[in-house]
């Protein structure tokens, strides 16, 4: 089973290419985790953590621990959703745009290489 269990494979596939683009976005600060929470951040808007936690597949636990991070190195702000005080809504600050942006260049290096290695037809965005 070890040399033919899918489910393995798909995770230890997964975590290579984890620390892949945690090298690319090293000398940025932040990690592939914390680059997808930030572009998911981005694209919902000032999201509720919950929200962002259901996004992410992840529980509201480690993402509120996660945003606390990016919070402590100025990327994110959390403020009190004006609806719902117990609620929390999370955004990107200046320097997290700025972050993301510079992120998504060697974001799209990086998908790049990894495309041509796997021989796939590579369509520009």
């Amino acid at each position: 089973m070890r040399d033919h269990c899918l489910c393995f494979a798909t995770q230890r596939a997964a975590r290579e290419l984890a620390r892949r683009f945690d090298r690319a976005f090293a000398d940025l600060g932040i990690t592939n985790g914390q680059f997808s929470m930030m572009t998911a951040m981005g694209g919902m808007g000032g999201p509720k953590l919950g929200d962002l936690a259901r996004f992410m597949g992840m529980d509201h636990a480690t993402v509120t621990a996660a945003v606390r991070k990016l919070e402590k190195n100025g990327l994110v702000t959390v403020s009190a959703d004006g609806n719902d005080r117990r609620a929390r809504r999370v955004s990107l600050t200046a320097d997290g745009i700025l972050t993301v942006e510079r992120a998504l260049l060697v974001w799209r290096i990086e998908h790049l290489k990894v495309a041509l290695e796997f021989g796939e037809e590579v369509v520009p965005e």
